[in-house]
C-alpha cells in the first residue's frame, strides 16, 4: 500500500509495508503513518482477486508475525488507530473526509493483519502479538522496552472497545458508511477464531473481552445499533460502486472511492463480477445481522459468565405504543426498538438464512416480540416467505428448512394464530405450481406446503426430525382447521394413501426376508432387515399422527369442513388395512363412525347426485352429527423444546453463514469448525 501503490502485484515490494513488517520500530507519532495510510491500489473485483490480495500480502504478514516481537509495530498500528478513533466523532461532525479515510485505511490494514494472525497462529501466540512491545538496544541484557504506557490495559481489549464505541457513537453518513462496515468486518474477523481453533467460547480470551469488562458495558447500545442497522437497510453510497471503474486510481476523490470500494470487494466468496443490481445491496445491515448472530450464540450456558448481548436482545421492548411487555424475573439491561419496522424488515428478508435464524431466535427467546408478532393482522407477510422456503426445499440447505419449520411449529402453538390463518384469504399464488388455485386461505396453503414437505422428506431426505416437526405443526393446527379447500383435503388423504402403500411394501419386504432367511444369513441381510424394522416403526408413527390429525379435525370442527368429509368418503378404501392393525384400531373407529353416519345420510337420497348435492347433504348432516359419538382422545398439543447443548448446532451453523454470506474471504483449508461444502 502506501501513496504510490496502484495494484495488488506491487504490494509485496511496497516500501511502506516492508518497513511496517521489518525489525525497525515505528512509534505511533512517526510521520510514516500518514504516508502509509494515504494509499490507493487497484481494487479486487471477485474472490480470485481477493485471494490474490491475501496471497500477495501473506509474506508481509508472516514477516510481521516474526519481527513484531522486536519492533512492536503491530501494537503501534493499533495505537495509531485508537488515537484516530477517539477523534472520529468530532471529525464526522465537521465532515473531515480525509481524516475518516485515513482512519478507515488504518483499520483496513489492521483487519487484514489480524486475519492472517487468527488463521495461522494459536490464540496464545495471537495474544502475544497484541502484547508485543518494541525493543531498543543498550538496556539491561542489551535491550530495553520502548515506553508505550499511554494505552491503558490490554491492547486487544482496547481495540475491541474502540470498534464498539465507533459503531455506537459515530453516525452512519455517506463518508462514514465504509468505516462502519470495516469496523463490523474487523469484529467478525476477531470473533472468527472459533472457525480455526474450535474451543468452548468461554475459554477464549477474545470472547471474554467481549463478554466481560469494558466491552460488555456497551452491550445494550451495540445491540440496539446493530438491530437498527438491520432495520434501516441502508444502501451503499453510490460512489462505492460508480467510482470504481478502470485501473489505478489517483487523486483524493478517487483514493477515497478506492478505499471505500475495497471493503466491499475484498474476499468475496465465489461469483462473477458484481452487476449494477448489486448497488441495491445493504452490506451494513447484512454484517450487523451476522454480528448479532455471532454474539448471541456464544457463551450461552456457562455458569459465572453471562452474555450481555444475548440478554439485551432477548429482553428488548417495543418503542412504539403501550404494548404490554413480559417483565424479566431479574433486572436486565435492555433497549427499545420499533417492533413494527423490525417485523417488516424480517418479513422482507426471510429468503436469507441469517434472517430466518434471527426470526427463530427472537420468537423463541423474546416473549415481547413473540406477543407482538402474534397480534399482527398481516401474518401473511411473515408466513408466506416461510412457506416459499419450504416449497423450494430442494434449493435450500437443510438448516434453513429446519429453521423455517421450527418457526411454523412455534407459531402453531398459539391458538390465535391457528384461527387467524384461516381468516386470511389469498388469491393467485404464482409460486405454487402443482395446481392453479384461484383462492385459498393462508391456513389452507400452509397445510398444503407442509404436506408437500412431508412427502418430499419421505422420498428424498428421509429425516425423522424434519417430518416430526411438520406433523407437530399440523397437529397443533388441526382442531382449528376451517373450511379446508378441496385440494387441501385431497392432498391430506393422498398423503395417508402414500404412507399406506409404503407400509404394505415394508410388511411384504419383512415377510420375504423372514421366509428366505437361512441359518447362514449374511450380515448385510441382517442389517437390511434391521433397517426395515426401524423404517416400519417410524412409518407407523407417521401414519398414526396423520390419522390423529384427521380425527382431531373431525372431533373439533366437523361442521366447518365438508370438503374433508367428502374426500374421506371418496377415498374410504384407504382405511381398510388399518382397521385390524392394533396401532391404528382405536383411531380408525372414530373415522369409521363418521363415514358410516354420512354414508347413511347419502343413502336417503337418489344415487345420481352431483358434487354440489353431496356437499349440501354433508353440510346438513354435519349440523345433525353429535360429536359425543366419537371416542375422546387427548388434545394434540406439541411445543418446541430446544435440544440440550444447543451451541453444538448453532455455533457451526452461524459461522457457516458468516463464511458464505459475509462477503469476506476465509481460507477453507484452515477451517475446522464445519465442512465448507455443507
Amino acid at each position: 500500500m502506501g501513496a504510490n501503490s496502484s495494484s495488488i502485484s506491487e504490494l509485496p515490494s511496497n516500501e511502506y509495508l516492508r518497513k511496517l513488517c521489518s525489525t525497525e520500530t515505528v512509534t505511533k507519532n512517526d510521520p510514516f503513518w500518514n504516508q502509509l495510510l494515504s494509499f490507493t491500489f487497484q481494487v479486487p473485483y471477485n474472490s480470485a482477486d481477493s485471494r490474490l490480495l491475501e496471497e500477495s500480502t501473506s509474506a508481509i504478514c508472516k514477516n510481521l508475525a516474526i519481527n513484531n516481537f522486536h519492533s512492536g509495530n503491530f501494537g503501534s498500528l493499533i495505537r495509531v488507530f485508537l488515537i484516530r478513533a477517539r477523534e472520529l466523532k468530532a471529525s464526522s461532525q465537521c465532515e473531515d473526509n480525509i481524516f475518516t479515510w485515513q482512519t478507515y485505511n488504518a483499520l483496513f490494514i489492521l483487519r487484514n493483519i489480524s486475519k492472517y494472525f487468527i488463521e495461522n497462529l494459536s490464540e496464545e501466540l495471537l495474544m502475544e502479538q497484541f502484547g508485543a512491545l518494541p525493543k531498543l538496544a543498550d538496556g539491561k541484557d542489551g535491550w530495553c522496552f520502548v515506553d508505550e504506557t499511554d494505552a491503558t490495559g490490554n491492547l486487544c481489549e482496547e481495540l475491541i472497545n474502540s470498534l464498539i464505541e465507533l459503531l455506537v457513537d459515530v453516525p452512519v453518513l455517506n463518508f462514514t458508511y465504509a468505516l462502519h462496515l470495516e469496523a463490523l468486518n474487523t469484529l467478525l474477523i476477531l470473533l472468527s477464531s472459533q472457525m480455526f481453533h474450535p474451543q468452548p467460547a468461554h475459554e477464549s480470551a477474545l470472547y471474554r473481552y467481549f463478554m466481560q469488562g469494558r466491552c460488555s458495558i456497551h452491550a445494550c447500545l451495540l445491540m440496539k445499533t446493530l438491530v437498527q442497522n438491520f432495520i434501516t437497510q441502508e444502501k451503499c453510497p453510490p460512489e462505492m460502486l460508480d467510482n470504481n471503474r478502470g485501473g489505478a486510481l489517483s487523486g483524493f476523490t478517487a483514493a477515497v472511492a478506492s478505499s471505500l470500494w475495497t471493503v466491499m470487494t475484498l474476499g468475496l466468496v465465489g461469483g462473477p463480477k458484481k452487476s449494477t443490481d448489486d448497488k441495491e445491496h445493504t452490506l451494513l445491515a447484512n454484517q450487523s445481522l451476522l454480528i448479532i448472530l455471532v454474539l448471541t450464540n456464544h457463551c450461552t450456558t456457562e455458569r459465572g459468565l453471562s452474555n450481555p448481548y444475548r440478554q439485551a436482545l432477548f429482553s428488548c421492548t417495543n418503542s412504539q405504543g403501550n404494548a404490554e411487555s413480559t417483565s424479566p424475573t431479574e433486572a436486565v439491561a435492555t433497549f427499545k426498538i420499533d417492533f413494527t419496522k423490525l417485523y417488516n424488515t424480517l418479513c422482507h428478508n426471510l429468503k436469507d438464512d441469517q434472517t430466518t435464524l434471527s426470526l427463530y431466535l427472537l420468537l423463541h427467546q423474546n416473549m415481547n416480540i413473540k406477543a407482538f408478532i402474534m397480534s399482527r393482522t398481516n401474518l401473511d407477510q411473515l408466513v408466506m416467505p416461510i412457506l416459499q422456503i419450504l416449497y423450494h426445499a430442494e434449493d435450500k440447505n437443510s438448516h434453513h428448512i429446519y429453521m423455517a419449520l421450527i418457526i411454523l411449529l412455534i407459531l402453531s402453538e398459539d391458538e390465535v394464530f391457528n384461527k387467524a390463518v384461516h381468516e386470511i384469504l389469498l388469491k393467485n399464488i404464482v409460486w405454487f405450481k402443482e395446481r392453479t388455485i384461484s383462492e385459498i386461505t393462508l391456513g389452507g396453503l400452509l397445510v398444503l406446503v407442509v404436506i408437500r414437505t412431508i412427502q418430499y422428506n419421505m422420498t428424498r431426505m428421509r429425516d425423522k426430525y424434519l417430518h416430526t416437526n411438520c406433523l407437530a405443526a399440523l397437529a397443533n393446527m388441526s382442531s382449528q382447521f376451517y373450511d379446508l379447500h378441496p385440494y387441501v383435503t385431497q392432498r391430506l388423504v393422498s398423503l395417508l394413501s402414500m404412507l399406506s402403500k409404503r407400509h404394505t411394501k415394508l410388511i411384504e419386504s419383512l415377510k420375504n426376508t423372514a421366509t428366505q432367511a437361512s441359518s447362514q444369513e449374511s450380515g448385510s441381510e441382517a442389517e437390511a432387515e434391521h433397517d426395515n424394522v426401524q423404517d416400519l416403526a417410524v412409518l407407523e408413527e407417521v401414519i398414526r399422527m396423520v390419522l390423529e390429525i384427521i380425527n382431531s379435525c373431525l372431533a373439533s370442527s366437523i361442521h366447518h369442513n365438508p370438503n374433508l368429509i367428502y374426500t374421506l368418503m371418496y377415498q374410504k378404501d384407504v382405511f381398510i388395512q388399518f382397521r385390524t392393525h392394533p396401532t391404528f384400531q382405536d383411531i380408525i373407529q372414530n373415522i369409521d363412525t363418521v363415514l358410516a353416519f354420512f354414508s347413511a345420510q347419502l343413502e336417503k337420497h337418489d344415487k345420481n347426485l352431483s358434487v354440489h348435492d353431496v356437499l349440501d347433504i354433508i353440510k346438513q348432516g354435519a349440523r345433525q352429527f353429535k360429536r359425543e359419538r366419537l371416542k375422546k382422545f387427548p388434545e394434540l398439543k406439541f411445543r418446541y423444546v430446544e435440544e440440550d447443548q444447543p451451541e453444538e448446532f448453532f455455533i457451526p451453523y452461524v459461522w457457516s453463514l458468516v463464511y458464505h454470506a459475509s462477503n469476506l474471504y476465509f481460507n477453507p483449508s484452515r477451517i475446522q469448525l464445519f465442512s465448507v461444502n455443507t
